[in-house]
């Protein structure tokens, strides 16, 4: 039985912000939030046009029974780059789920970069996380999640415990993107090469909001060096088990399976770089709590 303490005790955090473009500046005019999450102060450090927002957890950490849950709004002519001071840990199960829910509108012309630093979950967490973003016509959305299984740096290994990820884009009761994932921890999963192959961190990058060319495309694939493979029963690893970049109707995907946290965000920024500056007319700015 689950202890009924553990549950009144779980952290219930909640975390609401709304943007606005006031004289062609995105000002963050709306900010509720409810321990552990809040967020620094907003900073311009690309001028006025762009409001960066650094989100910090308060209690270093993520356990059963905790509830998290994010709402971003942006109107219209907004542009916002969203980031975490650190990376986030999720830590061994209690026996409950521990959960995080993002739910963002986009309104049209405005612009959210949703780019959190990775994802550590310990061996034998339960954690599911949710992502709904309500995209109009003529806004844009560009996202990654990177997710380490394991304390890797340690030898551990992601044998037990769950991770679903839910991922939802929509316009105008249009499906986008659907995108739904689940990894249970055991070892058949872990070294499968439908699962994860032996390798501890997988990496997802999405941009919707306008179409692509497949010369971005094929940019994309030839910006990924691969560097830090780990030995599994299969190697050499083929470079196509460790990337896929996929053209959308809308936009682009990336996929990413490796070793390296430092591998797969080199080439996600890239990625973004590209994107950035054939859609958004401005070069990549890189938050200055990643150089922390």
């Amino acid at each position: 039985m689950i202890d009924q303490l553990q549950t009144a005790t779980a952290w219930q955090g909640k975390l609401n912000l709304v943007y606005e473009n006031c004289q062609n500046s995105t000002q963050l005019i709306y900010n509720h939030h409810q321990a552990p999450l809040k967020v620094q102060r907003p900073f311009y450090p690309e001028g006025k046009q762009v409001c960066h927002s650094v989100i910090l957890h308060t209690a270093g950490g993520v356990v059963g029974g905790d509830r998290l849950s994010s709402h971003f709004h942006l109107k219209p002519n907004t542009q916002a780059l969203i980031t975490t001071a650190a990376a986030s840990k999720i830590y061994r199960s209690n026996g409950l789920q521990a959960r995080q829910t993002i739910d963002i509108q986009i309104d049209p012309g405005a612009c959210l970069e949703l780019l959190p630093q990775e994802t550590i979950l310990f061996n034998g967490a339960d954690y599911r996380q949710d992502l709904r973003v309500e995209l109009a016509p003529g806004g844009s959305f560009l996202g990654w999640e990177i997710t380490r299984f394991g304390r890797s740096a340690r030898g551990e290994k992601f044998l037990q415990g769950k991770w679903r990820s839910h991922s939802e884009i929509w316009q105008q009761g249009v499906p986008l993107w659907i995108d739904r994932q689940l990894l249970p921890g055991n070892p058949e999963i872990f070294h499968s090469p439908s699962g994860l192959f032996g390798q501890p961190i997988v990496g997802s990058l999405i941009w919707l909001g306008h179409p692509v060319s497949t010369e971005i495309v094929e940019t994309a694939r030839s910006l990924f060096t691969p560097h830090s493979l780990l030995p599994t029963p299969y190697s050499p690893l083929p470079t196509q088990h460790l990337v896929g970049v996929t053209q959308l109707e809308h936009g682009l995907l990336c996929r990413y399976r490796g070793a390296s946290t430092s591998e797969v965000r080199n080439w996600f920024t890239a990625v973004w770089q590209i994107l950035r500056t054939s859609f958004l007319s401005r070069s990549i700015c890189i938050p200055r709590v990643w150089q922390i």
